[in-house]
């Protein structure tokens, strides 16, 4: 990934020439800005008839300034306030994906009382796997996964992230009602780098100006990609950042959609990167909070790091080409609209693939009647895993109830002879029947 120079602006000599501003002003209203391109790939392409691809994109760019909004609280470099622009497109998807995320799923009540809990830890935990990884943590999904059920105590920096991740959203959740402050924000960070760093004094503390300040690094290129602003700035950066998450949608009679507000927040905590590390997982966290106290209440069944790891080079991408053309985080509020989109689409499979999947071991299990359904979602997982051991821990962590509750489904299963226990050390553990699906059926 390399840096860009900056790409073309318009000089204030070019908004004096009234002759060039009518030639941009006709060719404007003439062009899409439907994809929404940088310089860098516009340059490459053939521009309309009659035009040198530099007059097609300073009109885009007219055609972005007369319809962009700054945001006040959001700043770049020096004095350069970061923009957005009201590109139809974006906002088109910002409105349908508003009402997606707020609003009731109608699919005949996949998401109920009875597996709202189950769907939440399951996200939750995808989470916090994929947003370590694309911070370098080294493990395979399973085993993290079995290590968060477990409630295993991590043994390596790598699954102390994952661990530490797990933890910060948990808390993110439970600061959803309240207004965000400094001191949340270094509260979640410390929480994200426990025990990972190598001063232990850095985690929950922004960088000082006394300090080598913390670049960002592309370790194929073995180069810096971003120069994050001066250490000095840090403290009036994250007072104005606060703020800004804060702020009502209309303010100074200027709007700011919930959706967008909650994108930004993540572009700017990373683009400041306050922190020696740890800065990427804290923008991710950052966004959901905002997401939730917005109450766009199904963010908490997807994973946007997933997606953002399946596909990294869009996402750095978008943060390049917002600094190199006058912040402009149209890019990176384009990047991230693809990611919702993607993690709802995956959604909407992965409640379909339960649905039938509860529907088998329904007809499965008819004979037997009394079975809740974290029960059955237990029983579906040992039918596919025989050799699974579960404990009272790992139960109650994947379907989001106390050990309590967690102990009386297991001892239910073990007197209907679905699964066996046994005592190792101070622990219960249980695995499933060798016959489980024959004496499902009866």
């Amino acid at each position: 990934m390399k840096n860009f120079p900056p790409a073309p602006g318009l000089t204030p000599a070019d908004w004096a020439d009234s002759a060039r501003l009518a030639r941009m002003g006709q060719l404007s209203k003439t062009i899409s800005d439907t994809p929404y391109l940088h310089w860098e790939q516009l340059r490459h392409r053939p521009p309309p008839a009659g035009y040198s691809v530099l007059e097609w994109w300073q009109a885009l760019k007219f055609k972005r300034q007369l319809s962009s909004s700054q945001h006040d609280l959001l700043y770049g470099y020096g004095e350069q306030r970061v923009c957005t622009s009201h590109n139809a497109a974006v906002e088109a998807r910002l409105a349908n994906l508003s009402r997606q995320l707020g609003s009731p799923l109608q699919h005949d009540g996949d998401i109920t009382r009875a597996n709202r809990d189950r769907y939440i830890s399951s996200s939750l935990m995808e989470e916090a796997i994929y947003s370590s990884l694309l911070e370098g943590a080294v493990a395979t999904r399973a085993a993290a996964k079995d290590m968060l059920r477990s409630g295993q105590m991590p043994t390596t920096i790598d699954e102390r992230m994952i661990v530490n991740n797990h933890r910060a959203i948990e808390r993110v959740r439970e600061l959803a009602h309240e207004p965000l402050t400094v001191a949340h924000v270094l509260e979640l960070h410390s929480i994200l780098t426990d025990g990972t760093l190598a001063d232990p004094g850095a985690a929950g503390r922004m960088q000082t100006a006394q300090e080598e300040r913390i670049v960002v690094w592309d370790k194929q290129l073995n180069r810096s990609v971003h120069l994050p602003p001066p250490a000095g700035e840090l403290p009036e950066r994250m007072t104005r950042l606060v703020a800004f998450a804060n702020a009502e949608d209309i303010e100074n009679e200027r709007y700011t959609h919930p959706l967008l507000r909650s994108i930004l927040l993540h572009f700017q905590l990373a683009f400041d990167h306050p922190f020696v590390d740890g800065n990427g997982r804290l923008a991710r966290a950052l966004f959901y909070w905002s997401m939730l106290r917005r109450g766009y209440w199904l963010t908490e069944f997807i994973s946007i790091s997933r997606q953002i790891y399946r596909n990294r080079n869009p996402y750095l991408l978008a943060y390049l080409y917002a600094e190199s053309d006058q912040q402009d985080a149209t890019y990176f509020v384009i990047q991230q609209l693809d990611v919702i989109e993607q993690a709802l689409a995956e959604l909407q499979i992965y409640l379909k693939r339960k649905r039938e999947e509860q529907h088998s071991i329904r007809q499965l299990t008819s004979a037997h009647t009394g079975l809740n359904p974290r029960q059955l979602a237990l029983l579906r997982h040992a039918l596919h895993k025989p050799d699974a051991i579960y404990t009272h821990e790992s139960h109650a962590n994947s379907q989001g109830v106390s050990i309590i509750t967690a102990r009386s489904d297991l001892l239910q299963l073990v007197a209907m002879g679905f699964v066996s226990t046994a005592r190792v050390g101070k622990k219960f553990i249980y695995r499933p029947a060798d016959d489980l699906a024959k004496r499902l059926r009866g």
